[in-house]
This record gives structure tokens, sequence and C-alpha cells, in this order.
């Protein structure tokens, strides 16, 4: 016997609202009226309780609402619809990976078979408006084993609403026919008929409905009957996560913007977490306030132009994906301490990387590793006061340039402590074997080595016939006995800073006065600067 097959569908009422109300909770508890259209010809297209009971309506204009004094007046803002829509996708491939994107407020989801993971079907609806609730929008659920039954049921009730199989036509009798979504022709056939129900459309002849109306008719008619079947068109999970937030008025203050940018991340971490994902990086741009003086381009005479808005980007890479949405506050306030805006700020966008969550396990006898969490803020602290290109591990770049290197992030490697054993147990056996023979080379070669000046020692030189001759640097003067050179180098000449040097081993007899009597060095000739610099001393 094969397993029940059951459909829900997920419904976000009024949703140009709830969209925008998840940006600012805040105005949920104000009369609110939202207005679209082209300019200057706004008009109202959405608008929730409070407003309709002062006296709003739809199709109202921009400047008939603006004389209610208490209702707060916003544009439609399509990019928080679709941060919305895909918050809600969230919610959805949450529970299951079996999803269809049918219209941007309502998704239809396959939950056959989770009744082991969630429990009953109504456990099921429970899940699922909860899971919404954290993400900000209020959702009604419907359950059905016919897929249309329950996209038209959570369209018209609200709460969860479980449809046992076979009643799905007791249902629908009552809801009026334009919940099917006729087209419009076919809607005023139906009106010129007296169909207003599903019932009254249910009872219809199918073959006279078919050759009246076609084959649209006898679809409706079976979504009517609570028969409508059909497979769903899977959508595929995404990996971007994005959250927006336009302002009214533009801010430039730090804790202001934090209190923002905490309410993003909290957003972005809720839709990772229900994904079971963590964050592993984060960009965040920001559109500038223009200046008043270049507000406008004032090139041309006739036509002023508005130029694009200015813009500036933060960006966070984490060693280790995190969920911990206080801690990337942090992070982000230290970047933004250390490297301002430099102007007010009128709108946010946020971007997060999506990664795996990170799996460790300890063990007894090897010690604690810190916390990568609170290693990243500590660095996060020390850079914002030396600077981002000062804190890390040095690497030295494949290039000739003397002392050549950039600053790596601290990496986080995850120990195999089993092949760390076996190796340990190898190194161990032949190491005796190799002793014997190291010690003997080290016998036979010599041994010398460089110790590198940094930052290299300014000296005097006095050449002799482009030879040096004479050197004295840190107090200690003396003369050249040999001198091996020069090897020329230069490069980066096509950047801000080239360089170029030419590069002699001395071999310098100091004077009774100094400190050293002999020694061997490594100087250095910098043609831009055109000066001296002892590198480095041989040991």
């Amino acid at each position: 016997m094969s397993p029940a097959v059951s459909f829900g569908a997920i419904y976000v009422p009024h949703f140009i609202l709830q969209a925008i109300g998840r940006s600012e909770p805040e105005l949920r508890a104000q009369p609110l009226a939202i207005i679209d259209g082209p300019p200057p010809t706004y008009q109202v297209v959405a608008l929730n309780r409070l407003a309709e009971i002062l006296g709003v309506t739809r199709g109202m204009t921009k400047a008939t609402v603006g004389q209610f004094a208490q209702v707060t007046i916003r544009p439609r803002c399509r990019v928080q619809e679709e941060t919305a829509h895909s918050a809600l996708l969230d919610v959805a491939w949450s529970i299951t990976p079996r999803v269809e994107d049918a219209a941007p407020d309502t998704l239809l989801i396959d939950i056959s078979g989770l009744a082991s993971l969630f429990g009953d079907e109504e456990a099921i609806a429970r899940q699922i408006a909860s899971r919404a609730s954290a993400l900000g929008m209020n959702v009604h659920v419907a359950i059905s084993a016919n897929v249309e039954t329950a996209r038209i049921v959570a369209r018209a009730l609200p709460g969860p609403t479980i449809v046992p199989e076979g009643e799905e036509r007791r249902f629908l009798e009552t809801l009026p026919v334009s919940m099917l979504s006729p087209s419009q022709e076919l809607s005023e056939v139906f009106e010129r008929w007296g169909v207003s129900t599903c019932k009254a459309l249910a009872s219809l002849p199918v073959l006279s409905l078919s050759e009246c109306v076609g084959q649209e008719g006898v679809r409706l008619h079976a979504i009517a009957n609570g028969k409508g079947m059909r497979p769903l068109l899977l959508a595929e999970p995404a990996q971007h996560f994005e959250e927006w937030l336009e302002l009214d008025e533009a801010i430039d203050d730090l804790e202001s913007l934090s209190f923002l940018l905490g309410r993003l991340l909290d957003q972005l971490s809720a839709r990772l977490s229900a994904r079971a994902l963590s964050i592993a990086a984060v960009q965040v741009n920001f559109e500038l306030q223009p200046a008043f003086d270049n507000a406008f381009d004032t090139v041309r005479d006739l036509l002023r132009v508005k130029p694009s808005p200015r813009t500036f980007s933060c960006s966070l890479e984490l060693p280790v994906a995190t969920r911990d949405a206080k801690l990337l506050l942090k992070l982000l306030r230290l970047r933004l301490q250390s490297r301002p805006p430099g102007a007010p700020i009128q709108k946010i966008q946020m971007t997060a990387q999506s990664s795996l969550s990170r799996v460790t396990q300890g063990s007894l006898f090897i010690p604690t590793a810190p916390d990568p969490d609170k290693l990243e803020l500590t660095i996060a602290r020390i850079a914002s006061v030396v600077g981002d290109g000062n804190v890390g591990s040095p690497k030295l770049l494949d290039s000739h340039r003397p002392d050549a290197f950039h600053m790596d992030k601290f990496p986080i490697v995850a120990v195999d402590r089993s092949a760390s054993g076996n190796s340990r147990k190898r190194s161990a056996k032949t190491t005796a074997q190799n002793s014997s023979e190291k010690n003997l080379q080290k016998e036979l070669v010599p041994q010398i080595a460089l110790h590198v000046f940094r930052p290299p020692v300014p000296a005097r030189v006095r050449l002799d016939g482009n030879k040096p001759a004479f050197a004295s640097f840190q107090g200690c003067s003396g003369k050249v006995v040999h001198a091996s050179g020069p090897w020329r180098t230069s490069g980066h000449w096509w950047e801000e800073k080239p360089w170029q040097e030419d590069t002699w081993d001395l071999e310098i007899q100091f004077s009774p006065k100094s400190s050293t009597t002999h020694g061997f060095y490594r100087f250095s000739y910098d043609g831009l600067l055109d000066k001296w610099f002892v590198r480095g001393v041989y040991d």
C-alpha cells in the first residue's frame, strides 16, 4: 500500500504590507497606507486595518491620504517584497525540499512522509506558522490531499486548516468562484450565468461546460469538486541570502546604524538557521546621501540631472562559519569605526554567503584551541587600532623585491587526530634512521645564515670607482676589504610604489674605536631614494 500523499499551502495575507512591516516592525501598530504608480499619480494599493478604520480606501491619491494626519504613507518597495518572498521560501525549504513557487505570496509544498519528523498534519502546520513568524511573517497554512484545494483554502481561511481526504468539496462549496482565479473573459461568463460560488460551478454538467467555455472551464470544474490533482513544479533551493532596508531619513551616527545592522543580521541569521546553514561572509553596501552642493549636476544649463548616489562597501570574511548575529554586529562595528562611510546613509543592502555549520569534537588528551569566534573578535579589535593590513600571519611573496610579504588571516585548521597519531609513529621510526645522515651532512657542509634587519638600517657608503670603499652605520665605520656585486633588481614600475635596488655583499674591517672589528654585511642602494641601507649581517 502506497503512503498517503499530502500537500500544504503557505499564503501570506496582505503581502505588500507584511513585506514592509518585516523591515520596519514599528509600523505594524500604526495606520499604514502603501502607495504605488507612476508619479505624480500615486494611488493607495494596500492598507492595514487601522488605516481602513480612519477612512482610507484603495485607489485614493497620495494627496488625499496626506490629509489623514495619523496615517503613515510608504511607497511600495519591490526589493523588500523580493526579500520577504525569499524568506518565505527559506521557511518552506526548512520543512521539505519539494517546494513550488506558485506566487509571490503563495507557496505549495509536498509534506508526504514528514510525520516521523514533525508529527501529524496539524503539528506540521503549526511548525510552518511558527517558523514563518520567527522571520516576521504571519501566514495562513492549509493541508489537503489535493494541491489545488490546499492552495484555495489557504487563501480563503485563516489559521492552520486541515482538509480531510474526501471532504474537499465541502470546504470549497461556500467560497466565491473568483478564488479559483478564472480569466477575465471566463469571469464575465460566470457572472452572466449567475455562477457565484464553487458549489454552483461544481453542479454544472461538465460536458456542457466544456462545449461552452473550453478546457479552462473543465479544469476549474474539477478544482471546484476537489479533484484538481497535478504534480508540483519544484523550485531549486537558492544559496543567495539578502536583506534590504531603505530609510526615510539618512543616519550618520554609529549607534543608530548598529541598531539597523543588528536587525538585518538577525533576519539573515534566522533564515540561514532555518536552512541548517551558517554565515561564512557578509557584504554590506551602503547608499550614501549626496551633499547638498553636489545634489544636482549643473553642467547643463537647461536640464539639471540628479547624479547616481554614492556607495560604500564593508565586508567580513570569517575563518569559521557562524550564526551568532551579535558577534557579526561587533565585527561590523569595529570595521566601520576604523573606516567610516564618510556621509549619511539612506539605504542598506546586506548579503550573506552561506556555508555548512562547523562540527567539532574535543579530545581528552589534546588541549582545547581558542574559540574561533572570540579569536576573530580579538583580532578585529586589534586591527581597529593598528590597521587591517597589520594583523595576521606574514607570508612571503614570490617576488624579487626585498622583504616582500603580505598578511594572511589566521586559518582555522581542523586536526585529524588519527592521522596525526599515525604520522607521529612513522616519524619516530624514520628519525633514528635519518639522524645519522643529517649529522654527517651538517659536519661536511659549512653553515651560514643572513640575519635580516627589519627595518633596514640607514648607512653611509663612500665609493671608489663605482665600488664601495668605506661604510659606516649605527656609530660603526670601517674599510671595505672585499665587495661582491652589484645585483640589480627592480620592478612594479607600473604601480604607485616601484622599487629599484643594487645589492652588495661587503666584508668590512672596522676601526679600533668600533665595538666590532670585522664582519660580513649585505648592503643595498635604493636608486629611487638615493640612499644606502644595511639589509642584514651574515652569521
